[in-house]
């Protein structure tokens, strides 16, 4: 892959990868050191990038991977020496246009800030199975294939997941 490549990849597909590091850390600044990170591994790795395969799925297995050493560097620290959390729990930001909201525009709000909520408490695997499953549209066999794991395991996942987001979403869907 080129470095021209690469600018084209960052302008087609970076508001993609840094939703889903959004939705994945579940905070702005993890979110925004995570995107940069990606990045820069990307470019580190452009030699090796295949620009004729799937650049955005390489690029979401990248941050993936990124977020997975870091919670385990996290965890290995607090292990050894308590410190405090590292991720502050806040709610997703809406952005609003300006214009007074009807009362079915807030309802639909609340019903989507209630299920990235239900979604932010699934576990780790389970979360990042359905992020790349409905908010990328990635296959069942692209996610095993990213996450190095077999099919069926990626399938298995996505069943408790959705068994548990039904479970907690009860009354409000």
């Amino acid at each position: 892959m080129t470095k021209q490549e690469l600018t084209e990849c960052i302008d087609t597909y970076g508001r993609d990868i840094y939703s889903f590091c959004r939705h994945l850390t579940g905070n702005v600044q993890e979110a925004e050191e995570l995107y940069q990170d990606t990045w820069l591994k990307t470019v580190e790795l452009l030699e090796s990038i295949d620009s004729t395969g799937n650049v955005k799925s390489y690029c979401l297995s990248v941050a993936m991977r990124i977020w997975k050493n870091k919670k385990r560097k996290f965890a290995w620290r607090k292990r050894i020496a308590g410190t405090q959390d590292y991720l502050d729990e806040e709610g997703l930001e809406y952005i609003s246009d300006g214009r007074p909201a009807s009362e079915e525009q807030i309802l639909v709000k609340e019903r989507d800030r209630l299920v990235w909520s239900a979604v932010g408490e699934l576990p780790e695997k389970l979360k990042t199975v359905i992020l790349l499953y409905y908010m990328e549209d990635m296959g069942i066999s692209q996610i095993a294939e990213m996450a190095g794991v077999p099919v069926g395991t990626i399938k298995s996942r996505l069943y408790q997941a959705r068994k548990l987001l039904e479970r907690k979403l009860e009354g409000v869907l």
